[in-house]
């Protein structure tokens, strides 16, 4: 380990920080949310000195740890980022600050026990993100599941116990398989190492299969259709922190899964079964905007939204091998991994700051009913500008970071072919209709009932949380380039990694 242990910091200052909180839960609950927010933006300050972007101008891993673990079976304590891993976990940083914040005066129950699960499900995500051994990866990927089942399972809706089961079976089950494949490569490489994983010369009948057992265990965490139905049930049930976390950084390691495994792993079983991702990711795009289309629960609404808006995610990053084979060349292929990137970042301030909207109504009406609502402009002016703001960044409004990815995707799915671009910009028009029928429904017109009558307009602490996100979705719309330049060289490389076989 060389020079100062910043991954390390990152992934265990708030495990040590949530496990402080607990030791602090007293009947004063002042104390503890003190300690959970002063850990989190100390936690967010240290994670930004991660950027540097003349780091990451090349593919190589950056801040790298390396510990021995286990000898004897040569797992290691390995940590790493490069420009894939390291916007996600400024993401996860920036959005748990916000979370804890969010819930500062609507949490009345067993306010540090909540606080603590959010700054160790910070920590375990950030070692997902940073783990460059395989084993090391699977204990965090897993270990994540805990704190979100409490989450949802103690601070949840009436369907709590059924929403915490299907999350847990789906998602643990789907993994099971992965680590089935990582055991093998283990086997063939002799090493738990990420790295040495990318460097085998598999045949492709193992590739296959090993691809196959990566994407049940991705698919189900982005969610890809048919196996995204634990999410609308999760959301619905989980209190507002869990669905922004849910929806803003744990969606993004299915994607992250098959940047870091099944891409470099199993490039030619990529290459042959591309067709079925791409086939699953326009399912979710066209058939899930319009289930969206008619959701009476707002959370519900989202939640399809958000399945729709990952399935760019998933077609960004396999649209190369269909460029490859229809064109013969390359020419938009990096613009379509990349704009799956970006798509992945700005989801996740996107919905993280719907779900908070949501939080906003609930919490002073308790419906997330759609007719319960109507009007809500005239009594809640500030909030509905921001809520307007975000429903029309999630339909993809040119000068918001919701425009940026889907393009980038779409560009480059029009090199593959036409029908798959044209079925992909159907989101403009289905994302257009559920967020502008939504937005007609709640913010507009006249008072609909007593309810909205009494309704007091967003507080201070409010009016920061949704600033920050309305400031961060707007710059990254009118100015992507330096997340897009931080991750180019790493993209650059994965391309050529997976392609050099084909050229």
């Amino acid at each position: 380990m060389n020079g100062f242990p910043l991954l390390s910091t990152l992934t265990w200052l708030p495990i040590i920080g949530g496990l402080l909180v607990l030791a602090l839960a007293r009947n004063n609950d002042t104390l503890p949310k003190q300690v959970a927010l002063g850990t989190s933006i100390v936690t967010f300050a240290i994670s930004t000195l991660l950027w540097q972007p003349a780091r990451f101008a090349t593919a190589d891993m950056q801040f790298e740890e390396f510990l021995p673990w286990i000898s004897s079976f040569n797992v290691n304590y390995h940590l790493g980022v490069d420009g894939i891993s390291m916007p996600l976990i400024l993401l996860t940083t920036f959005m748990t600050v916000l979370v804890i914040v969010a819930g500062w005066e609507v949490i009345k129950h067993k306010v540090a026990q909540y606080m603590a699960s959010f700054l160790i499900m910070e920590g375990i995500m950030i070692g997902v993100f940073s783990a460059l051994d395989a084993m090391l990866f699977y204990v965090f990927w897993e270990a994540m599941l805990i704190p979100m089942f409490i989450i949802i399972g103690i601070w949840g809706g009436p369907r709590r116990v059924y929403a915490t089961i299907k999350f847990f079976l789906y998602t643990f089950l789907g993994s099971v398989f992965m680590l089935i494949s990582l055991i093998y490569l283990y086997l063939q490489s002799g090493s738990y190492g990420i790295l040495d994983f990318h460097a085998l010369g598999l045949g492709l009948r193992e590739q296959q299969l090993i691809f196959i057992s990566f994407l049940l265990a991705f698919a189900v965490k982005i969610p890809m259709f048919p196996v995204h139905t634990w999410l609308p049930d999760a959301h619905v049930e989980a209190p507002t922190g869990g669905s922004v976390i849910l929806a803003a950084i744990m969606l993004k390691m299915g994607g992250y899964g098959f940047l870091r495994f099944s891409l470099p792993v199993t490039p030619d079983a990529s290459m042959t079964l591309d067709w079925l991702v791409i086939l699953l990711s326009l399912i979710a795009v066209v058939y899930i905007g319009f289930v969206a289309l008619v959701q009476q629960d707002m959370k519900k609404l989202i939640a399809y939204s958000s399945i729709a808006h990952m399935g760019f995610v998933t077609l960004g990053l396999f649209i190369p091998f269909a460029i490859y084979r229809n064109t013969g060349g390359l020419s938009g292929a990096l613009l379509g991994m990349e704009g799956g990137m970006v798509q992945m970042i700005s989801h996740g301030l996107i919905s993280g700051a719907l779900f908070l909207c949501v939080g906003v109504l609930y919490d002073r009406v308790h419906s997330r009913q759609i007719n319960d609502y109507g009007g809500v402009v005239n009594t809640m002016p500030k909030f509905a500008a921001f809520m307007v703001l975000f429903a029309l960044a999630n339909a993809g409004l040119p000068g918001t970071s919701g425009f940026v990815g889907e393009f980038m995707v779409i560009i480059s799915t029009f090199k593959a072919d036409f029908w798959f671009a044209f079925l992909a910009a159907t989101t403009l028009i289905l994302g257009a209709a559920y967020m502008l029928w939504l937005v007609k429904r709640v913010i507009f017109g006249e008072i609909a009932n007593d309810n909205v009558a009494a309704l007091s307009d967003i507080n201070t602490r409010e009016f920061v949380v949704l600033g920050i996100l309305a400031v961060s979705v707007l710059l990254l719309g009118v100015w992507p380039a330096p997340l897009v330049e931080v991750m180019h060289g790493t993209f650059e490389n994965l391309l050529n990694h997976m392609m050099q076989s084909k050229l």
